[in-house]
């Protein structure tokens, strides 16, 4: 007998004066040509239906059922409704903006909980928007724990490129308190689901962690600051107590050369810039922002809502195309291990097969 389709992937529908439906409806367009698995979208069908006619591109959109999805996929852009409709023209987000948004997550998160989706692909937000309506959390991340139930899940942030694949331990503070929100613990405790998370779900059989040290020159032994003899230092120790192959702390201004790429799988770095600036200069249109720690794959693109550019057809979907790619070889990981088969190894020295 053979096996039951996979779930089409949960595309949520981000924020609707952004760019996430210009480039919705452009990767649904290069399905065939970069091999993109079947996605539903969550959110208003009759927004993305505007979006297409004002790029003038020949896109017809279907609402259905996420079961439905697959079968609609080659013919049609699925769109599974959520959320009240969104009626913000490009670049210019109104009243309707966060509530569509919040809720094309919401129903996203619930399917693929249910089952009835293999993953959470995430458009960009506007954290801005979202704060004006009310949203209490720090971004995307943190709200995706939050949907996860008591006790919620420890999400990390790791920004995956075929290049460079890196993990900030602070995520979006200000760089003022990063001294003191960078303690071992936290350190230990993202290194471990980071470490985790590779060889669960990346299937990297001993995962090569390269841990960046706060201060310049990883601090020269205290002389350009004590933090990284009395934070990263132990906590790379208590790694390689408990079996995890970790170095550091290491200067960051040498780490992100090929050769040193070469000797690590992830780079994690004290503070967002130190690491999510290497790697959007090195592949901004290919990186892809996984969260690790939670229950179910995430992927999203690895950029904002780029007001300025919404509805003019000259956003790049690259970044969600391969998010959608990567979310895909994640999913299958997870349902081969959940049926005690075998995965490959998903390797950073090339663009996802």
């Amino acid at each position: 007998m053979s096996a039951a389709p996979s779930p089409a992937l949960a595309l949520t529908m981000g924020e609707p004066a952004g760019i996430g439906p210009d480039i919705t409806l452009a990767a649904w367009l290069l399905r065939n040509e970069r091999d993109l698995p079947a996605f539903f979208v969550t959110g208003d069908a009759g927004l993305l239906r505007a979006r297409a006619a004002h790029l003038g591109l020949s896109v017809p959109v279907a609402e259905c059922s996420p079961e439905d999805a697959g079968r609609h996929f080659h013919a049609a852009l699925p769109v599974v409704p959520a959320g009240p409709p969104a009626a913000a023209a490009p670049g210019r987000p109104d009243a309707s903006s966060a509530p569509a948004a919040r809720a094309a997550i919401d129903t996203a998160v619930s399917l693929v909980q249910a089952g009835r989706a293999g993953a959470v692909v995430t458009n960009p937000i506007s954290k801005a928007v979202l704060y004006a309506a009310g949203f209490t959390f720090p971004g995307h991340t943190e709200y995706l724990a939050h949907l996860c139930g008591e006790p919620a899940p420890r999400p990390v942030m790791m920004i995956w490129s075929p290049e460079l694949a890196v993990v900030p331990a602070t995520i979006h503070v200000a760089l003022a308190e990063v001294p003191h929100l960078f303690t071992q613990e936290l350190l230990v405790e993202t290194a471990l689901i980071v470490a985790r998370d590779l060889e669960r779900r990346f299937g990297i059989a001993s995962p090569r962690l390269a841990v960046c040290g706060l201060n310049p020159h990883a601090g020269e032994e205290g002389t350009l600051g004590v933090e990284d003899e009395i934070v990263t230092r132990p906590a790379v120790e208590s790694l390689r107590r408990a079996g995890i192959d970790a170095r550091g702390p290491l200067p960051a201004d040498t780490l992100f050369h090929p050769a040193a790429r070469a000797g690590y799988d992830v780079a994690i770095g004290a503070y967002h810039d130190q690491v999510l600036a290497p790697v959007k200069a090195l592949a901004f249109d290919r990186a892809v922002n996984v969260t690790l720690g939670l229950p179910f794959v995430r992927t999203s693109p690895d950029h904002g809502t780029a007001f300025d550019i919404a509805g003019t057809g000259r956003a790049d979907p690259s970044s969600l195309i391969e998010a959608l790619r990567l979310a895909r070889r994640l999913a299958g990981r997870d349902a081969a291990r959940a049926e005690g088969q075998p995965a490959a190894e998903l390797a950073f020295d090339g663009p996802p097969a």
